[in-house]
């Protein structure tokens, strides 16, 4: 790699705050998506700020593409197509930056259920005085699907809060650190039927998508409540809206959808025993900068031939323990 690295940043609508410190050490050219083919050949990193973009795959040079590509999100599903996998492109993300974040919003939500707090909020825009009585939040259980960064975090907070947490992964185990008992995700099932409380939080692959159907609603609890801070297309969203209107299950928490923003004519929108939010679980102030920070950080790594943070093992689409050297 060359001494000053090219570094080509793909962003959306505004240029990322506190670029400076990386164009001091890197020739760095902004792009949109319609510039991003021709500015791929001879970069040395890619750095997709407009996480939300799916140009990357028509856009990637046959002969391979830069060998570094950072996204400024936790999930990568985005970058997950064939060339890339197969090619030598090490990949990273932002691990680490939406964890806790996120972990505060869905105690939140269990809070805002087990209180009622979105009914009280109705009731008084309504001027309507009706008692309730509300559930005791401690000694409930949680089931956290997504044994990730995000998913432990999740898990902590909530057994703080006094709930029993268990977790859905990829392997059994018992005695975690955070989430207690483990179980693989082809008993997500019985996993189901035992929560009070099923947060999504595993990332999106072909094992993962559409596990939350009319199968699994079923499974589950007629007073459980399923919270999705995961990937829209974790959840078959049809099944959903049946499960929500019969009584399945009481309720819904979703900050993630199939289709973003979520469609006007959803009756998600409307049905009362669900809270909708545009994506924003993990958007605290300030998490711009800390996105840049981080890539900041890894480029600094990759000049000065340290591994890099936050690798991705593009074939299970998750974070690796270890890291990486750079290429």
């Amino acid at each position: 790699m060359e001494s000053v690295p090219e570094v080509v940043v793909l962003q959306g609508g505004d240029k990322p705050p506190g670029m400076e410190p990386i164009e001091r050490i890197a020739k760095v050219r902004y792009v949109r998506e319609h510039e991003l083919a021709g500015a791929l050949a001879g970069a040395d990193v890619l750095f997709v700020y407009d996480f939300w973009s799916e140009a990357l795959p028509g856009a990637w040079p046959r002969e391979g593409g830069p060998p570094w590509v950072h996204i400024a999100s936790a999930g990568v599903d985005r970058l997950l197509f064939p060339a890339l996998v197969e090619g030598e492109t090490v990949v990273t993300n932002s691990r680490g930056v939406f964890d806790q974040p996120i972990a505060e919003y869905v105690l939140g939500l269990v809070l805002c259920f087990a209180k009622d707090l979105h009914t009280t909020l109705r009731l008084q825009a309504e001027g309507r005085w009706r008692h309730r009585e509300t559930e005791r939040l401690a000694g409930s259980s949680a089931l956290v699907v997504g044994t990730g960064p995000i998913g432990r975090a999740i898990a902590r907070a909530l057994t703080a809060a006094g709930l029993r947490v268990s977790g859905i992964g990829r392997t059994a185990r018992t005695g975690d650190p955070d989430l207690g008992e483990v179980l693989p995700d082809d008993r997500l099932h019985e996993a189901l039927a035992a929560a009070d409380y099923a947060v999504l939080a595993a990332p999106l692959t072909d094992r993962t998508r559409g596990m939350i159907d009319a199968a699994a609603l079923a499974a589950m609890r007629s007073t459980a409540r399923l919270i999705n801070v995961g990937r829209g297309q974790l959840v078959v969203e049809d099944a959903l809206v049946t499960a929500l209107r019969a009584g399945t299950i009481a309720g819904a928490a979703l900050d993630v959808f199939v289709d973003e923003p979520l469609p006007e004519p959803s009756p998600l929108w409307d049905l009362p025993n669900v809270i909708v939010s545009p994506h924003m679980s993990g958007d605290v102030v300030g998490w711009r900068d800390e996105l840049v920070g981080l890539f900041a950080d890894n480029l600094g790594r990759r000049v000065r031939g340290e591994p890099l943070r936050n690798v991705v093992d593009k074939r299970l689409g998750y974070v690796s323990s270890g890291a990486s050297a750079p290429s």
